[in-house]
């Protein structure tokens, strides 16, 4: 079927007020221009936005092309409790805010004359998760026209049968009996053609063989397209060859080959742009992560957009896609529960439609940290989903997130979730008493990370979850890898996945799976810093969050190896070197003129930067951390020796010193006491610049991201600088702006922003002209850049 962008000409309001429709472009994020308030309803989870209902509008004629023609919409994504109508006509509901679904209007379309589609999204009845949402139709809306012969949207489907030689099953659906040609190519060139002959329900296959093919896999992201041709229509699907296994000799397999998955978990949202799945948003996610070492993303917890999907695919980067994150037992008072039981199938077989011809995506999530699973009827559901999945497609293995110390909790009457905790946390909103998670959170922020991990050792945990564990093909562990040992030995059949783990555990969790095959991979919480569940990662002094602000100032969650602009963290730097993807040693320095309280996190190894330049605090403590692969390191200050010590049972030492200016340097040496790295921070000159720096060229039409540093003039940066920043654009629109720190009381959308140890960043959409100026002032300082625009052709 041919498609159509149905994007543009869009307009929304508040459904219940009497207001004018303000005009918008799909995607759109309703809730991100809400205000934020100590009255939300919602309150942390969602970032204190308020929460509403809406109404969009789209106004269209039938192009002549369209007439005697079967039309069908899909909507990648509306949050939430979707309602579609067309001329008055009500076409569709969907309550799952993350899954695409498809609303056939043919009959229901007028010819000659103006239509008017209606989509309401409700998100007024708050609580209803446990993290930003978004609201509206924040992903992409398509049209699919199909004439006398068509094949039915999502109506191919590919797999790879083997790959010595490579041979690739083809599956197609259409709206009769025929014959259809596929042709196979790569880069453009054309390598092999097929016929496929269909039955009278439209059903056909065929198998094909590409000799010499070049296979797919994270480190080698070739991708071949199938084009299939049916009559007049003609669809063009792209695809990768390669197999996934998963045996006890040999782990996880891909193409054969052993791969240890080196995952970070991501939410949905997409930082200074709310809820919007921009392409050029979701693949600069994947970008970023792939760039910091991952190898693999955890769509966490819910079904991950296509944009998302086709960046993994390009860019290689395994996918866990993941349904849910509750069942039957109520998070929030007015989360999904309510609708699971009933639709679960159905949102099942469109998350696996979806994803099936991705080679990006090697396995399927149930749900997460569900305590339903150490339930009786819990225990049954996980085998049911996981069989129905099977059925859906038997080429990929199925997990869920489980916390084991929950499990152990919730059957001894002390859950974290339950229906009563879930309006509990309402009642108790203006008393501003934790209930359920955010209790969890704060009990975990104060106690450490190791609060749950050993809880999770407990011999009552192992008996709440093994049950569950054996009905999937994968036992996803939540914050367990104090198992990990003993449940290999306990359990010689069962795989081991760290669903959800801690950072500081990343060297510890890569030297076991070096040993053991059956332990496939480690999804840290979390990849890059997200909106909601505010501060739960937060590390933050009073100089960021002063003891008389207002909670409702906390915006993000603070959990991020990268933070909310995607600038990598220490952290991020600490996984690389654990995880043998960076050589050479690291050095990174907690803020030497940060002293006294800060916000505590379980989820936070260190608040460290790469940085040697801290002006006026001469003579102060600071903390150095020192990152490698290696037997021991020296510490230098200006070329004078401050101290040695030697790596035990980990990739990182810390020395104490005092602050002077000048070089920070490490060196590093192995057992034979060779030097084997190396590595230094400089303090930056006295003469401060404001530094605009675009990642990439600008492009019309296309998200520019521009992000703006303190600095001296040799670009180094200035993390104690802070300034009061105000951008104007010409030739572009502004799109968000702002700074990483998890406290930010104004948000993304004004022109203005505070800076966070010297950085903040803008947003930028290039219009249809000659070129793009960026001007940045802070009253002191300024900077401009002018880029020329590239066209679209």
């Amino acid at each position: 079927m041919k498609k159509v962008d149905f994007s543009t000409g869009w307009r929304y309001k508040h459904l219940d007020r009497d207001e004018a429709f303000q005009e918008i472009t799909i995607p759109h994020d309703a809730m991100f221009s809400e205000q934020r308030t100590a009255e939300s309803l919602g309150g942390k989870n969602v970032a204190f936005f308020e929460g509403y209902d809406y109404l969009y509008q789209k106004d269209f004629e039938l192009q002549e092309d369209w007439e005697n023609k079967r039309l069908v919409l899909e909507f990648e994504g509306v949050y939430h409790n979707a309602e579609v109508y067309l001329n008055g006509k009500k076409l569709y509901f969907r309550p799952y805010g993350y899954t695409n679904f498809f609303v056939d209007i043919t009959e229901s379309v007028l010819l000659g004359q103006k239509n008017r589609l209606e989509v309401i999204a409700r998100n007024s009845d708050q609580p209803n998760s446990r993290w930003y949402s978004g609201a509206g139709i924040y992903r992409p809306v398509q049209l699919y026209i199909g004439g006398k012969d068509y094949i039915l949207e999502q109506g191919i489907r590919l797999t790879t049968l083997s790959i010595e030689p490579a041979r690739i099953q083809i599956e197609l659906i259409a709206n009769h009996a025929g014959v259809a040609t596929a042709t196979i190519a790569y880069k453009g060139q054309s390598i092999c053609e097929s016929s496929i002959f269909l039955d009278e329900s439209g059903y056909g296959q065929a198998i094909v063989q590409l000799n010499e093919a070049l296979l797919w896999s994270a480190d080698a992201p070739n991708l071949y397209t199938v084009t299939i041709r049916f009559g007049e229509d003609c669809v063009t699907e792209p695809f990768g060859i390669r197999t996934l296994n998963w045996d006890a000799e040999h782990g996880l397999t891909i193409n054969g080959q052993r791969e240890i998955l080196r995952g970070a978990c991501i939410h949905h949202d997409n930082g200074l742009l709310g809820a919007c799945a921009f392409s050029e948003a979701e693949e600069r996610k994947i970008q970023l992560l792939k760039k910091n070492g991952y190898n693999a993303i955890r769509s966490a917890h819910n079904p991950c957009s296509k944009a998302l999907l086709d960046a993994c695919d390009r860019l290689g980067m395994y996918v866990m896609d993941e349904y849910l994150d509750v069942w039957y037992i109520h998070k929030t008072d007015n989360d999904y529960a309510h609708y699971m039981a009933e639709w679960w199938p159905e949102d099942l077989k469109d998350m696996v439609q979806k994803d099936y011809n991705h080679p990006s995506v090697i396995m399927y999530s149930t749900g997460n940290e569900v305590s339903e699973t150490a339930q009786p009827r819990g225990i049954q559901l996980t085998k049911e989903m996981t069989d129905y999945l099977h059925q859906l497609d038997a080429t990929r293995p199925v997990t869920c997130g489980v916390n084991i110390f929950f499990n152990f909790l919730s059957s001894i009457g002390l859950g974290i979730y339950s229906d009563e905790k879930a309006k509990k946390e309402v009642a108790n909103h203006k008393k501003k008493a934790p209930v359920g998670s955010e209790f969890y959170n704060t009990l975990a922020g104060l106690t450490g990370a190791e609060f749950m991990k050993r809880g999770a050792t407990l011999h009552a945990c192992d008996v709440k979850t093994r049950d569950a564990f054996a009905n999937m093909d994968i036992a996803g562990y939540n914050y367990g890898i104090l198992r990990y040992q003993k449940d290999l030995k306990k359990y010689p059949n069962r795989f081991i996945l760290g669903t959800e783990t801690f950072c500081s555990d990343a060297y510890s969790f890569w030297e076991m799976a070096k040993k053991h095959p059956r332990i496939i991979g480690d999804f840290v919480w979390a990849g890059m810093d997200y909106m909601g569940e505010t501060g739960v990662g937060a590390w933050e002094y009073e100089d960021y969050y002063p003891k008389s602000a207002p909670k409702e100032g906390w915006l993000t969650a603070g959990s991020g190896r990268l933070n909310i602009l995607g600038r990598p963290l220490a952290e991020a730097s600490y996984t690389k070197v654990a995880f043998e993807v960076l050589k050479q040693p690291v050095l990174a320095v907690r803020p030497v003129y940060q002293t006294g309280k800060h916000s505590p996190s379980a989820w936070k190894m260190t608040d460290a930067l790469h940085s040697w330049t801290y002006p006026g605090y001469e003579g102060m403590k600071a903390t150095v951390e020192v990152y490698a692969r290696a037997a021991r390191a020296e510490l230098y200050i200006n070329s004078r020796l401050v101290g040695r010590k030697r790596f035990k049972n980990d990739c990182k030492v810390i020395f104490h010193t005092r602050y002077e200016p000048g070089e920070l340097k490490v060196l590093t040496y192995n057992q034979q006491n060779q030097l084997i790295g190396q590595t230094h921070l400089v303090t930056a000159e006295d003469e401060t610049l404001i530094q605009i720096e675009p990642e990439t060229g600008a492009q019309a039409g296309q998200l520019l991201f521009v992000p703006i540093r303190y600095t001296d003039p040799a670009g180094i940066l200035k993390p104690m600088h802070r300034g009061r920043l105000k951008i104007s654009v010409l030739g572009g629109d502004l799109v968000g702006f702002g700074h990483a720190c998890p406290y930010n009381r104004e948000g993304y959308l004004l022109d203005e922003s505070d800076t966070y140890y010297g950085e903040a960043m803008a947003i930028v959409r290039p219009h249809q002209s000659e070129q793009l100026t960026l001007s940045v002032t802070d009253g002191a300082l300024s900077a401009q850049l002018e880029l020329p625009i590239i066209k679209n052709r």
